[in-house]
């Protein structure tokens, strides 16, 4: 098989278009239509495109199985001044995580700090998204969510956890912000996917067989096996990385009335939900901080500024890879494709057509 991928380039208006018809077609409102689009086309532009418009096809079989519901009635369930817990009516994760973040912006604006706990969801697309929101406030945000279970827990052979990611979004003056959006797990699974579609082996360390032995095989989790958490092993630190995944597991799911470990729903509609769950849907947790809570945005921004130079400026391994800041990459492929398009596998076009085909939509491929 070879490893050579076609790849469409396609503006991002273009796209955005044709996702929002998709989503108006399912029965969402425009308001959510929009902004689903908007949270799909936000990880294309940054490079992150195993969770962009490649997953559309995901949400719509979802949907299609009766587990998404296009016009959910998403409500605060219980509340405080600076906290929040939120019902998401199995709406889209891309609209009830972002409203949920509106409502922790709205608390820190009035309290220093804002946190909202979502139950009854589903995916939510880049936790970079929504812990985003909180920049043009000043404010630093935080986005977690479970996940489908695919990892397993240090010394386990079975899937417990979701590649669970946590994001944290940080304002900065004269620079982009510094922004981490990271799994807890030692590889996003979209990273298998490409793997796979390349017909390449895995990096040691990223996922185990079913009996829980070493592979390189991206087939691994298909033929039985498990993502390691972030350090792959317990030699390398992964029972640290499956703490971070079981905070943000405890954080979705528990605390806010979500399902949570290995009860969390698949993303995947050909696999059922299973009975006598413990919570409602998927869980997601967010927040924001005023950064005038803690000192002047002033000199905060300023002090980030010297943060990133210092950091730019370490003495690199390798004077032709000097050292990255968190959420660089992203905002340079955002540039990028802003002008040239978004790069689109064959694939995932072939896979939107037929969407387009089956709803009878216009599309730009």
């Amino acid at each position: 098989m070879s490893s050579e991928l076609v790849f469409h380039l396609v503006k991002a208006e273009d796209l955005r278009r044709f996702a929002v018809s998709v989503f108006k077609f399912i029965g969402s409102n425009d308001a959510d239509a929009n902004l689903a689009s908007d949270v799909l086309l936000k990880a294309d532009m940054r490079g992150i495109d195993s969770h962009g418009v490649a997953r559309l096809s995901g949400y719509i079989r979802l949907w299609e199985k009766g587990r998404i519901n296009p016009k959910p009635n998403i409500k605060i369930v219980r509340q405080t001044a600076s906290t929040a817990t939120i019902d998401g009516d199995a709406g889209l994760g891309l609209v009830v995580a972002p409203y949920a973040m509106d409502i922790a912006i709205e608390k820190a604006k009035n309290c220093g700090t804002g946190w909202a706990a979502v139950g009854n969801s589903n995916h939510f697309g880049i936790a970079g998204y929504h812990a985003m929101k909180a920049l043009e406030f000043d404010m630093i945000g935080y986005a977690l969510t479970n996940a489908s279970p695919l990892v397993a827990p240090t010394f386990s052979k079975e899937r417990m956890l979701g590649t669970n990611p946590i994001c944290y979004a940080i304002p900065a003056g004269k620079y982009e912000p510094v922004v981490i959006d990271m799994a807890t797990s030692a590889a996003a699974n979209g990273k298998l996917e490409i793997a796979q579609r390349k017909n390449k082996p895995v990096p040691e360390g990223w996922i185990q067989t079913k009996d829980g032995g070493i592979t390189t095989d991206a087939n691994g989790l298909k033929l039985g096996g498990a993502l390691l958490p972030l350090g792959s092993d317990k030699e390398r630190g992964s029972h640290k990385g499956y703490g971070l995944g079981a905070m943000v597991d405890i954080f979705s799911g528990v605390l806010s009335g979500a399902n949570f470990g290995p009860w969390v729903p698949p993303f995947v509609s050909f696999l059922d939900v299973q009975p006598n769950l413990p919570g409602k849907g998927l869980g997601h947790f967010l927040g924001a901080m005023q950064v005038d809570g803690f000192s002047e945005v002033d000199v905060f921004k300023t002090n980030m500024d010297l943060w990133i130079e210092r950091f730019k400026n370490a003495v690199p391994i390798d004077k032709s890879q000097p050292v990255i800041i968190p959420g660089e990459p992203e905002a340079n492929f955002e540039k990028i494709r802003l002008v040239e398009g978004i790069p689109l596998i064959d694939a995932v076009v072939q896979d939107l057509k037929q969407l387009a085909v089956n709803f009878k939509l216009d599309h730009p491929f």
